[in-house]
């Protein structure tokens, strides 16, 4: 598959569309999902295009970025280990001292009001340009 690449003439979300629909399986559809949710629990989203191809999505600050993979789909959270994750979304990257992501396989789902609710947190945490997360978001 040949990567998006910028055109003046595009914007960021036009790009992240052509995106998905050049992955056209079932990552397509899983980054059109989470594209879907991220805007219904933050409807003043900004939608980027950065890193020579990688949809990215911030508010007051990068909230996760949505790579797609052979094996899945890769959305990282920039100050994910900062945001309280009692389900667990959160299954990669846990080492870190700031990232944490969520890797998502063919077949697998994740809980949409749960995903919605770290959304809003990571907005919450980056406009409070705090060190430490808010209390919890609750949807």
């Amino acid at each position: 598959m040949k990567k998006s690449e910028p055109d003046d003439s595009q914007s960021a979300s036009e790009l992240i569309s052509k995106r998905i629909t050049e992955l056209g399986d079932w990552r397509g559809e899983t980054l059109a999902r989470v594209r879907e949710l991220i805007r219904q629990a933050d409807p003043d989203v900004v939608e980027e295009w950065k890193w020579m191809g990688t949809p990215v999505w911030s508010h007051d600050g990068i909230i996760c970025t949505g790579e797609s993979y052979k094996d899945k789909v890769k959305l990282t959270f920039m100050k994910g280990a900062s945001l309280q994750d009692p389900v667990h979304l959160f299954n990669a990257s846990l080492d870190g001292n700031a990232r944490r992501a969520i890797d998502i396989h063919e077949g697998e789902r994740i809980d949409e009001s749960d995903f919605m609710t770290l959304i809003r947190q990571a907005v919450a945490f980056n406009s409070a340009g705090k060190s430490k997360a808010p209390k919890k978001v609750t949807s």
